[in-house]
């Protein structure tokens, strides 16, 4: 999935990173991703550790970490993926709403791909409801429909806005694969609340914030597959078919600092790792100052390149390559 700010090219980095202060051996170990995205970090250290504690206040990334970190044990699928894959596809609320010819005229889907992910979205519901899958099945099977939707989805990257002619890859045919998950033997944890609520009701011994370094808001910028994920009721508003969204105080200059510190005063684990960057809300003497409140305080660093979601022309940071920094604290 092509995802603002995730960690797939840093996940070695925060690995190595974290060992170098840790160890390598975890297997006793508690790790919580507190902000966890498609949960790519939470991902690296499941078979590792004892446990793994994975959150994100958006829906459809509870949706990804639920069946990616909560599933942990075998079960039937492939049956299911070949009957979803067959099934016709129907006039629904995605294509009414997101998709070519539907009655909004919003270009996010092909005609074809819009029909289908109705039918297919409906059908895992059906079955949940029947009892015919279980709930871990359910979630693998709403992560598997996520991956391939987004996949042939007509935007530039994220939902913000769609093309306005469909491009090829979103003339494709929706086809859901399998959103294979790591087996482990240990029961794994996945929340989908406020990270500075969560913070207050669980402990561990390694914590790593993945909080967002800007004013872009996810609730916003992947809407679609929220509205996916839930399949509710609500009426899409203005010409990108937003529904309501919970703004995040990490997107606020305003606010930002004030709840980072709020966090860190309140997290019970003695490891914690903060992925930021120079771009970031927070400059870095600020976080140095915060977290030097609360024990000692080190830093690494590594060159990446940046994400690009928009025009070079309206880009407002021309570089092609930003400054990551994994700021660390063994808390007192």
């Amino acid at each position: 999935m092509n995802y603002i700010g995730s960690k797939n090219k840093l996940s070695d980095f925060i690995k190595k990173s974290v060992y170098q202060v840790v160890g390598r051996d975890l297997n006793e170990k508690t790790f919580c991703d507190l902000f966890a995205g498609t949960g790519i970090v939470g991902r690296n250290f499941k078979a590792e550790t004892k446990k793994i504690i994975s959150n994100d206040f958006e829906f459809y990334s509870y949706v990804l970490n639920r069946n990616y970190i909560g599933n942990h044990q075998k079960f039937e699928f492939k049956n299911l993926i070949q009957e979803l894959n067959l099934i016709n596809g129907k006039s629904g609320f995605i294509f009414n709403e997101y998709s070519e010819n539907g009655t909004s005229e919003r270009l996010y889907f092909s005609e074809e791909n819009g029909k289908k992910i109705d039918s297919v979205r409906q059908k895992i519901e059906n079955w949940k409801s029947s009892q015919k899958i279980s709930e871990d099945q359910y979630y693998f099977l709403l992560c598997s429909l996520l991956e391939a939707a987004d996949k042939i989805a007509n935007t530039a990257s994220v939902y913000g806005a769609f093309l306005k002619q469909i491009k090829k890859s979103a003339q494709k045919k929706l086809e859901l694969q399998p959103a294979n998950f790591e087996l482990t033997e240990n029961n794994h944890e996945v929340y989908n609340e406020d990270a500075n609520e969560l913070i207050k009701t669980i402990e561990g011994d390694i914590l790593y914030l993945d909080p967002p370094y800007n004013a872009r808001q996810y609730g916003a910028n992947y809407h679609l597959l929220n509205t996916i994920a839930k399949y509710d009721n609500f009426s899409p508003k203005g010409k990108t078919g937003l529904r309501n969204y919970q703004k995040s105080k990490y997107c606020s200059k305003i606010e930002v600092s004030k709840s980072f510190e709020n966090l860190i005063q309140n997290a019970h684990f003695q490891h914690i790792f903060l992925s930021y960057n120079n771009e970031g809300l927070m400059p870095e003497s600020e976080i140095r100052n915060i977290l030097s409140k609360f024990g000692k305080y080190d830093i690494f660093t590594t060159e990446y390149q940046r994400f690009r979601a928009d025009k070079e022309e309206n880009r407002n940071h021309k570089a092609s390559g930003t400054t990551e920094y994994l700021y660390y604290l063994e808390k007192n």
